[in-house]
């Protein structure tokens, strides 16, 4: 998170991704640590830096996981090159997109923040 914000890599967003966030964060904010207050804060500083994308086509199903095909279509309207996960295995078939599930600390590397 230290990260964000510092231009080594770009962080789009869709308002249906938006939204599930919110409701995660919002779920999990006690054992996070953080009030109301915060979680909407996180959520708008997010919302503040990332470009935003209106996700005009849907071809539900094509992961694995349904819940992660918000992720699949934002990547793929906003010409990812990379998802950063840790649940690569849910995102097998993105390369048909032109894009690779990576972990965080593969990212990371990448962008040579961690060494290999």
């Amino acid at each position: 998170m230290s990260l964000v914000g510092t231009h080594q890599f770009e962080i789009h967003d869709s308002v249906p991704l938006v939204l599930e966030y919110e409701n995660v964060i919002q779920r999990h904010r006690e054992e996070l640590g953080l009030s109301k207050e915060d979680a909407a804060i996180f959520i708008d500083s997010l919302c503040s830096i990332a470009q935003h994308h209106k996700i005009y086509f849907l071809w539900r199903p094509f992961l694995s996981d349904p819940n992660d095909e918000r992720v699949l279509e934002l990547a793929v309207s906003a010409k990812c090159e990379y998802i950063i996960t840790h649940n690569i295995r849910d995102f097998r078939g993105s390369e048909k997109f032109g894009m690779h599930a990576i972990t965080p600390k593969e990212f990371l590397q990448i962008i040579h923040e961690v060494k290999e």
